[in-house]
This record gives structure tokens, sequence and C-alpha cells, in this order.
């Protein structure tokens, strides 16, 4: 089907892409590490509670941890071996997680579910939840929920803007695994029970808008590049013109938005039985050596993983998990990745600034830019005063989708942001 051209909508920026160093480099299979520690919050919502014991052996796919409650997710071994340790330690957003610790061993057998063959509405919706699924373009909410939305919806919105500079992960997913994403996406779509597919990819992927542009049944939508175009609320608007009003999720406008590796993750539950225990992310920035899109196995050390793309090239003024606009600053190497690492940036004194902030001028760049409308200038003044209560209240924190840009334009540089999840975290722990 013929792209078109989307919408036009308020606010946002236009951050430097700096997708060059990475998104000319195809996929690649990093081999497993010798260890792995899975963290068992790998989803938005509650963290999955452990259902091996040390010593025990496990196979590659095999559960580890049940999903607790509704909003959970399952988590599986991402490599054949023996558990060595379940212990908790501090994750990078500074919550306490329960990690499973396993050594791994060569040639190790594998579990998968049995391929399902023209399934159901009901089949394809409880294949999803088994195999642990979540969104993986960041927020991490479990797709066996938004499958299974309470009000009708007439629509499935894929998302293949990545309008993050520095991740081209979800490019070339898009590049190399074209028509398992429209597989994946026509059975999301069968489980929602529709029959209208879109799928968002911003002007500057012309490749992958060209790939996707033969499927009849799916309908390409030109986004403009611009930050953040990924944003649910955004990416519904600019491809439909339906408005998400504030409280509400999309499924009350008539649509679901997926993420285009979550596609490709349903495709391989769906024919493979295959649970998610591994995803592409991107290596990028000037400080490593050789940056890289690399399929990478779940609880994989941060390090193991610079050390296969050869290393630092230079010493990094900062090193990120995830996209420089949505990710966490990590102090050294000693993490692990999830379900929701997207990317792993080494960023040189160039591209990453470490400059002291300076008193508010009240300019207001930051109101401008925000694509939610809020006022990230009252939470800061709030949140710095220890009045979280009207922190929340005057800066409407509750509607933020934390993008980054109004820390970005910001030219006191003001920690914006880091004042908005510091007002959630105080308020969810007041609650």
């Amino acid at each position: 089907m013929k792209a078109v051209k989307g919408k036009f909508y308020f606010g946002g920026i236009h951050p430097r892409g700096a997708k060059a160093l990475s998104e000319s480099a195809p996929l690649e299979v990093m081999p497993a590490s010798a260890t792995v520690a899975i963290s068992t919050s790998q989803s938005l919502g509650k963290p999955a509670v452990p259902c091996v014991t040390v010593g025990q052996a496990v196979k590659e796919g095999e559960i580890i941890a049940k999903a607790d409650g509704a909003i959970s997710s399952d988590v599986f071994s991402s490599v054949a071996g023996t558990v060595a340790e379940i212990r908790q330690e501090k994750g990078v957003n500074g919550a306490d997680e329960t990690f499973i610790v396993i050594n791994a061993q060569e040639n190790g057998e594998k579990f998968t579910f049995p391929a399902l063959t023209q399934p159901s509405a009901d089949e394809i919706r409880a294949r999803i939840r088994d195999c642990g699924i979540v969104g993986l373009g960041g927020a991490g909410f479990p797709t066996a929920v938004k499958v299974a939305p309470k009000t009708p919806v007439d629509a499935l919105i894929v998302n293949g803007a990545e309008c993050e500079p520095y991740l081209t992960c979800d490019h070339r997913l898009m590049l190399e695994k074209a028509d398992e994403i429209v597989r994946g996406a026509r059975y999301i779509a069968k489980a929602l029970g529709v029959e209208n597919i879109i799928i968002g990819i911003e002007a500057n992927k012309p490749d992958a808008i060209a790939l996707f542009e033969p499927y009849e049944d799916i309908k390409v939508v030109i986004l403009r590049k611009q930050y953040p175009m990924g944003g649910e609320k955004q990416l519904i608007y600019v491809t439909t013109g339906r408005k998400v009003g504030l409280g509400k999720l999309p499924a009350d406008s008539g649509v679901v938005v997926q993420n285009v590796a979550t596609c490709y993750a349903v495709c391989e539950a769906v024919e493979l039985g295959k649970p998610l225990y591994e995803r592409v992310l991107t290596v990028s920035g000037t400080a490593v050596a050789q940056p890289k899109n690399l399929w990478v196995k779940l609880g994989t050390p941060v390090k193991d993983i610079i050390e296969y793309c050869g290393g630092e090239s230079s010493t990094p003024k900062k090193a990120v998990l995830g996209g420089p606009m949505t990710g966490v600053a990590i102090a050294n190497y000693d993490s692990y990745t999830h379900k929701t690492t997207s990317g792993i940036l080494l960023l040189s004194g160039k591209e990453a600034t470490a400059d002291e902030p300076t008193p508010c001028v009240s300019c207001g760049k930051c109101a401008d830019v925000c694509p939610m409308h809020l006022m990230p200038m009252n939470t800061a003044f709030y949140a710095a005063a220890g009045d979280y209560d009207a922190a929340a209240k005057y800066g409407n924190v509750a509607a933020c989708i934390e993008c980054g840009a109004c820390e970005y334009i910001c030219p006191a540089k003001r920690p914006l942001i880091q004042a908005i999840r510091k007002t959630k975290a105080e308020l969810r722990n007041k609650k």
C-alpha cells in the first residue's frame, strides 16, 4: 500500500540523530556469556517470583520466574546451564531487584512451546502471555494485557519510528525481518479482532518504508523526523488524527500500539514457540570501538557486550543504558541487560555534556517543546523544595512521558527529568 504522510503535532525537538554510527551494521548474534544475571523485574508492574532453586539445571527458554498478577510477565532462562545464585541488588534505576544468576553450558537443551498453525485469537493471546512478551519499545508493558483491551478497538498501530538518537536496532530489524514483523502484526491484529494495521516509520528510513509498501493490508505512514515521534499519543495522532485524553489509554481511542520488535517477538512465539529471552540492541557512541546492532541474551553483563564490540576507543564522558533521551546513565559496566534494554551508549565529551545546572531563567522553553503540554519548570521548582504534592499538581507529572525534550532544550541545564522521576517515585512511596 502506497505510503502517506502523517499529520503534524505540536511540541517536540529535533536533536542530532547520530544514527550513521551503527545504521549500516547488520544484525549480529553475540555469543552467550559464561554467566548471565537475569532480573525478575523485566516488565512494567510487579516483579516475577523465582520458581527455580540454586543448583537446579535449566534449559534455554525454560521459565525461571512466574508472573505475579495481571501486570507482570514470566521470565525465562536465556541460556542452558545451572542456577548458581539468587541474589538481591540495586538495579540501574536504584530500585532493589532480584537476580537469578545462571552459569551457562555449551550445547545445552532448549525449551520451546509447540508451534501454532492457524491459531485462534484466544490461542494467540495465550501464547503471548505464556512467552512473557512485553513492549520492547521501552515501557515494557505486558503485551498480553494490551491485546485484551477492555474497550473495543478498530486499529493496530505498529511503531517503527525509532526517533531516539543513536538507536538503530529497530531500523535494522525492519530491514532484515520485515516479513516476520508483518506476520507478527497480523497475529496481534487477529488477537484484537481488527483488520486495520498501520505502521508509522520516520522519513529518515526510506529503505524501511519501501520494504513495507508492498504489503496490501499494511498502511504505511511516513512520519516527520521529530522527537518524541514514537510516543504513543503522538504516534496515534499523526497516523490516525485521534487524540488520547489525559489519563486515558490508547484503547480508549480505539487503537493499540505495538513496537516492531514486539511484533517480531510475537511472530517467533506463535510460529516457533519461542519465549522472549533475547532481543536486538544497539551499541553506539564515538567512545566504543565498533558500533553494532546485536542479538543479545537477557541478563548478559554490559561489560561483556562492550568487550565484544572492541572495548572503549576513548574514555567515555558518559555511559548510558537505552537511548540518550530516555536511558539511564550508569556509573560502571557492572549491570545486565533486560527485556527493555534497547541500547548501550558510550558517549564522548563532545556527545554528552556534564555542565553544572544554573538557576532557572524562566524562559519557558521546556513548556514550549513539551509534547504533552505540561509545565516541567513547576515540577522542578517544587521538587527542589521537597513539596512533591505541589510538584505533581502544578507540573501534572502523571501525564509526563519522560521523553527528556524539556531537559534537552533547557539553557540552564536544569535536571528536569530527574525532578520528574523523583516526584513520581515519592508519590508512589507515599501510596
